[in-house]
């Protein structure tokens, strides 16, 4: 399927017409699903708690990137990469 240029005149009007009417957020309809987590999603959110993000860490990488000062260590990735799937298989590295 080759996807080209709009030449339908129809088609490009209510193009232009969907996103004229996007809505802000909280003033659109209800949502129509419900979610709730399980006991043991709910237990791991609430161990996570809010040290999960941290804004000050985000920043000071943000800066590093745009100064070009930012570099990333492979091998460290890697061997995370590794301890984790090991750990979720139930194995322990030596």
């Amino acid at each position: 399927m080759k996807i080209g240029q709009l030449d339908n005149k129809a088609a490009l009007a209510a193009l232009a017409t969907e996103r004229k009417t996007v809505t802000a957020p909280g003033s659109g309809p209800e949502a129509s699903a419900k979610v709730q987590l399980s006991p043991s999603a709910s237990l791991l959110s609430t161990a996570a708690g809010e040290t999960s993000f941290d804004q000050a860490k985000v920043d000071r990488i943000a800066q590093a990137i745009r100064e070009g000062r930012f570099t990333v260590d492979a091998e460290a990735i890697a061997d995370r990469l590794i301890a984790n799937a090991e750990e979720l298989l139930g194995r322990t590295s030596n």
